[in-house]
């Protein structure tokens, strides 16, 4: 099975990365350990927000 990621790019979220880490584990309860396929879509977008969100290492470039 082929898995695509979107290329949008999203716009810088408002909303702390442990906020955001809150809704994540919040989607994994609500789907009871499996995903469809619009829930893997927000993990998706979540993710990247969270990425968006969390604090970069000191020595990051």
């Amino acid at each position: 099975m082929l898995h695509t990621m979107s290329t949008t790019v999203e716009t810088v979220s408002d909303r702390s990365a442990d906020e955001v880490n809150e809704e994540i584990r919040a989607l994994w309860l609500r789907s009871g350990g499996t995903l469809s396929v619009e829930q893997r879509a927000e993990y998706q977008r979540l993710v990247l927000e969270w990425a968006a969100a969390a604090p970069q290492p000191l020595n990051a470039v």
